[in-house]
């Protein structure tokens, strides 16, 4: 059990240890307050519980450390307050996933990048510190592109109970001009019918509204939807390369060294054995164990 001192001892170390995180963790944390007291001042209070959420995850690395004995890279670190950032203050609050139409496909390209690390590092860490468990490197890294894309799938989920059950549009429409559908056979033979060339579609309400779609129509999020699971496949794909590469070549492949190393978790130090403030001594750990 970990006292409030000790705690406080071991937070401190970390900031002298990773100035940078700290820094960029203080400025994106001051925005997000500032943003939240506007709010306050305003009465938008769906902008204020935004805020909230996001001050409650950027707490979650720390957390997540205390709580499983790990420690999260400075690099991850940085990634994961960014990305928070990106998608709650800029890309709900600031509007930037309809202003910029490429902003929800970097940032589940990122997801997919930034999922497949977690479960490379959780299974890379059972894998060297077990002596039952010992997989391949082929496997572990299929292992990892797996959970990646399960998370992916089930952010999908959240998104369309969202947009079914609480009235969001969490799955972006995309305007189409073409399709093909079996529905429009009057011969009811499951042959296939192309709709070409759509210049527009209205779509007409019982409450007597009408609403004008340019250009084609508006497909529901289904093509969202594949979008954002194909370029988590590519996110989970690249990290996994470089997992791969780590696993089998070590450091005899720089940049997948630095990556793989940047990017997954670490084990925490035994109490009174701690070096917190030695970047080095986990690799010194990891070689001796190797050596063993």
């Amino acid at each position: 059990m970990v006292t409030p001192n000790q705690y406080i001892r071991r937070l401190g170390a970390r900031v002298k240890e990773q100035k940078g995180v700290f820094i960029l963790y203080s400025i994106l944390r001051l925005f997000v307050v500032l943003i939240g007291i506007r709010s306050i001042m305003l009465h938008n209070y769906d902008v204020t519980a935004t805020c909230l959420l996001v001050l409650a995850l950027f707490f979650v690395p720390s957390l997540l450390e205390e709580k499983l004995k790990i420690r999260i890279p400075a690099l991850f670190e940085e990634i994961i307050y960014c990305f928070i950032f990106a998608a709650e203050v800029l890309g709900e609050l600031g509007h930037f996933y309809t202003q910029f139409t490429f902003w929800d496909t970097m940032l589940h390209t990122i997801n997919g990048f930034l999922f497949a690390a977690v479960g490379f590092s959780t299974i890379e860490l059972l894998n060297r510190t077990s002596d039952k468990v010992k997989l391949s490197p082929l496997y572990l890294t299929m292992v990892a592109f797996c959970f990646s894309m399960t998370i992916g799938v089930l952010w999908e989920f959240f998104e369309c109970g969202a947009d079914l059950f609480l009235g969001q549009d969490m799955q972006k429409d995309f305007v189409v001009d073409h399709f093909q559908s079996v529905s429009l056979d009057p011969t009811h033979s499951q042959q296939v019918i192309p709709v070409e060339d759509i210049t527009g579609t209205v779509i007409s309400t019982a409450s007597g509204e009408e609403f004008a779609i340019e250009g084609g129509y508006l497909d529901i999020g289904i093509l969202d939807t594949m979008k954002d699971l194909l370029v988590n496949f590519i996110g989970a794909i690249v990290f996994c390369s470089f997992g791969f590469a780590f696993l089998k070549y070590g450091k005899e492949r720089k940049v997948a060294d630095k990556v793989v190393q940047g990017l997954t978790l670490k084990p925490e130090f035994p109490e009174g054995e701690e070096t917190e403030t030695d970047p080095e001594a986990f690799d010194e750990l990891e070689t001796e164990e190797t050596e063993k």
